[in-house]
């Protein structure tokens, strides 16, 4: 059970990164997605999933991916935001599909407040909030990698950790 746990707060860490990063620079670095893509395959291995439920993950994930390369073509999307969202369905696969959407567009949806709220802010504030606040600022774009790394990443670490807490 450590290892699976170990994994997930990898590819937790990985996801947090890549949520600051997008709220800093309005990208998210590829090389780090894929890295999260193929740590995938190796919770798969470790826990015995088996191949039928491995292509079902695939499945979901290039749907998804197909999907939100439709948003990106209409330029409702980032390239990185739709990768992003394939690699986090990849990890839930259909079982926890409407939790980790749920919990993606509510956080989204927070997200978005926040960027519109903050348009008009400088990132030249000087309290050190309101300059943190202003890397939000919907001026840039809104930075929903945070939203599909804040709520997959819960829903990829909580089905491990949840029972180690319970048992204890």
């Amino acid at each position: 059970m450590i290892p699976l746990l170990t994994i997930r707060l990898v590819v937790l860490a990985a996801l947090l990164w890549l949520a600051v990063f997008d709220v800093r620079f309005r990208r998210l670095p590829t090389k780090v997605v894929l890295v999260i893509g193929a740590l995938f395959f190796i919770d798969a291995l470790l826990i015995k999933m088996p191949l039928s439920d491995v292509l079902q993950h695939i499945a979901l994930a290039s749907g998804v991916f197909l999907f939100c390369a439709v948003l990106f073509a209409a330029n409702l999307l980032g390239g990185g935001d739709a990768k992003l969202a394939a690699v986090i369905f990849l990890w839930v696969g259909l079982g926890l599909s409407i939790p980790a959407l749920t919990l993606i567009s509510v956080i989204g949806t927070v997200v978005s407040l926040v960027s519109l709220a903050t348009k008009r802010m400088s990132p030249e504030q000087r309290s050190r909030p309101l300059r943190a606040l202003a890397m939000f600022s919907g001026a840039r774009g809104v930075p929903y990698g945070v939203a599909l790394a804040l709520g997959g990443g819960t829903v990829i670490v909580l089905p491990v950790l949840l029972p180690m807490l319970l048992t204890q």
